[in-house]
């Protein structure tokens, strides 16, 4: 069984930055989501277990930066230039056997899922 457990979450004015962390062990594929109320839960950004293969929504491409550090078993989302939109309830997952690059990008696809961390940006 494995735990991801995020952090980093916050209340930030738009234009603002904020950094999530998940910290996970294993050689797993990581990505994040979110949910906005009354939204379903969508893709966000995904990166492979050695770091080598990065994907991102459109909606947030150029402004987030996903990134893992394997020594800490931690997965990084940076977020740069928030807009009140982004604001959702952002979520961790992972799976050791995402390998295609549509699968990256759907959350039925992940097995492993984090508690959840808020994100609120104002405008």
């Amino acid at each position: 069984q494995v735990q991801l457990v995020e952090s980093g979450g916050g209340l930030v004015q738009a234009g603002g930055s904020l950094r999530l962390s998940c910290a996970a062990s294993g050689r797993y594929a990581m990505g994040w989501f979110r949910q906005a109320p009354g939204k379903e839960r969508e893709f966000v950004s995904s990166i492979s277990w050695d770091g080598g293969s990065t994907y991102y929504a459109d909606s947030v491409k150029g402004r987030f930066t996903i990134s893992r550090d394997n020594a800490k078993n931690t997965v990084y989302l940076q977020m740069n230039s928030l807009k009140p939109e982004d604001t959702a309830v952002y979520y961790c997952a992972a799976d050791s056997s995402i390998s295609s690059r549509r699968d990256f990008s759907m959350f039925r696809a992940y097995q492993y899922w984090g508690q959840g961390t808020q994100v609120t940006v104002s405008s």
